[in-house]
């Protein structure tokens, strides 16, 4: 009995993990370019009681042995990386990409971020920048006077201006990719940074070696569906209710036996 309080109480504590990245997804559901998360658990050790095809008599061996579990533990959430629904705007300056690829941020103590938020702006300085302030790069700088703002599959970066209306390339926009994207570390302000797991990152032409092109007035949402994850908070509600009975009946049998014995 009071193994099974342990037990239980593991089993809670995995539910109540499990049920906060259910709420992180579902508050960021209308996050550009989010990445919903997902709770990966395992089997605590063994209390090995009776071993496995161990000797019941010298010509016999035990067919299962006895081996109690101790519990489970939540050993990681991973990040799912499949593409989100993607929608038209009529905002030049909002970008997608159609596929696999990271827009390469530079953040301020100088190294680079990894997002897919395309929704980029302008600085004082016509320079292309996230909601944060935080530059694309390679950079891209707007010249003034500025009339059409075009950005090609390819990243292409190209411009009319009121004085010249033919169009002038003012650069290329290169999308970064990773051998294990789930291993990438959420940074938060829809950035993620490159980690031992992630590999390092490999920048290219969109539309080249298997990344994705990119899509001008064009936003990526959030692949979190919301379906999904009131079907998956409604399990972890039940195995958190099943969890806690376990802990009322070892609590009922133990006043049972403090209480008649």
């Amino acid at each position: 009995m009071i193994p099974a309080l342990w037990v239980s109480k593991t089993g809670l504590q995995a539910q109540d993990i499990n049920l906060n990245t259910i709420a992180n997804n579902l508050a960021n559901v209308s996050t550009t370019g989010f990445k919903r998360d997902r709770a990966e658990f395992e089997d605590l050790i063994y209390q090995i009681r009776r071993q496995p095809g161990g000797q019941s008599s010298q010509d016999s061996q035990l067919p299962s042995g006895l081996q109690l579990g101790t519990g489970v533990r939540v050993t990681g959430t991973q990040k799912v990386f499949t593409t989100g629904s993607l929608q038209t705007t009529e905002q030049p300056l909002d970008l997608a990409i159609n596929g696999r690829g990271f827009f390469q941020i530079l953040l301020p103590d100088g190294t680079l971020g990894y997002s897919r938020d395309g929704s980029f702006h302008l600085s004082s300085d016509g320079q292309l920048v996230t909601s944060q302030g935080f530059s694309l790069e390679p950079a891209i700088v707007v010249p003034p006077e500025v009339q059409t703002f075009t950005v090609g599959e390819d990243g292409t970066v190209s411009v009319t201006t009121f004085g010249n209306p033919t169009p002038q390339v003012i650069g290329n926009i290169q999308t970064a990719d990773f051998i294990n994207p789930a291993g990438l570390q959420a940074y938060g302000n829809n950035l993620f940074l490159e980690t031992a797991a992630s590999g390092a990152p490999q920048p290219n032409t969109p539309g080249l070696n298997g990344l994705g092109q990119i899509l001008q007035n064009t936003l990526e949402n959030s692949n979190v569906s919301v379906v999904e994850e009131l079907v998956n908070m409604i399990t972890t509600q039940r195995a958190y209710e099943m969890n806690s009975k376990v802990i009322s009946t070892s609590d009922q049998m133990l006043a049972y036996i403090s209480q008649n014995l």
